[in-house]
């Protein structure tokens, strides 16, 4: 597969941090020679995922320095000695240690899917180090109970059906693993995904292309390990969240409910919800939408912190 345009002519570069239990990170940031003079973000992705999944933040031409990781045992991130240590107490350490190999102090802290699960406890466990929370496809907290939410699951009856999937593909997963690596993706690949429901329409498919590939470097035991793992973080108390908030919901999203997260908006003080026509992948769906969005919110942070 060749390499996608938006690929070639991106900023992001990579470097290794050390997080606190000597587990070493791949660390990325879209702006390595510090040329932007907009804000920062702390981005934490989707679990397994890359930033090509973020098509509008790959380039310092985007107005915002983006940092963020691979998380452990993926995308050249190590596995830890000890598989157990993949909590999301974990994740959020590997956090703080890109935040202080890149001197971040209190940047406003974005998260999708699971990242927003990281986010969250951020913000809950070290309110020092965050001025907001933006938050895109995710929740913070009990996971698998919002999934699958378009089809009306009742949560507890998505929190068994999702899980039990989990466990079984975790145990089978390294059958699996050989023959999603022989895949050949490309953007016909995206558009069965797309008439599958799996993903929306997206403008760069050859990007998306690149990002699922990427993803699937990943063996399939390992990533829902590390699913089930994170998965057994319970509900970050929103009482707890004194920042800012605003959370993006698609509407066919079988993975973070919109509905769900509506409600976590509610139970917010300074929260906001926002609705976008997509998937899961909303961000890659609608990028030009969601980095509004954001820019509106990181002013909207600015400007608080300088009444």
């Amino acid at each position: 597969m060749t390499v996608p345009r938006a690929m070639a002519e991106s900023t992001v570069a990579f470097r290794d941090v050390l997080s606190d239990d000597g587990t070493l990170i791949r660390a990325w940031t879209n702006d390595p020679e510090g040329v932007i003079e907009g804000p920062t973000v702390l981005l934490c992705n989707g679990l397994g995922t890359n930033p090509w999944n973020w098509p509008a933040l790959l380039h310092t031409s985007c107005g915002v320095r983006v940092v963020s990781w691979q998380h452990r045992g993926t995308s050249g991130s190590a596995r830890p000695k000890d598989p157990e240590q993949t909590t999301s107490r974990h994740f959020a350490e590997d956090a703080l240690s890109v935040m202080d190999a890149f001197a971040l102090s209190r940047p406003v802290v974005m998260g999708w899917s699971i990242g927003v699960n990281t986010a969250f406890e951020l913000a809950a466990d070290h309110p020092e180090r965050v001025s907001g929370v933006f938050g895109v496809a995710g929740v913070p907290g009990d996971t698998f109970k919002s999934m699958l939410g378009p089809l009306r699951l009742p949560a507890p009856a998505a929190a068994i059906v999702t899980r039990t999937a989990s466990r079984v593909l975790c145990r089978t997963g390294s059958l699996i693993t050989p023959l999603a690596a022989r895949l050949e993706l490309g953007p016909r690949a995206i558009e069965v995904f797309s008439k599958a429901g799996l993903i929306g329409k997206v403008p760069d498919p050859e990007l998306a292309a690149a990002a699922l590939a990427e993803f699937l470097t990943t063996p399939v035991e390992w990533y829902f390990h590390l699913a089930l793992r994170t998965s057994q973080r319970r509900s970050v108390s929103l009482r707890r969240i004194k920042v800012p908030v605003v959370l993006v919901a698609g509407t066919r999203d079988l993975i973070a409910g919109a509905r769900h997260m509506s409600r976590v908006a509610a139970g917010v003080k300074n929260g906001t919800f926002v609705e976008l026509d997509g998937t899961h992948f909303v961000q890659m769906e609608q990028p030009d939408r969601v980095h509004q969005l954001l820019l509106a919110f990181l002013a909207r942070v600015s400007e608080q912190q300088r009444v």
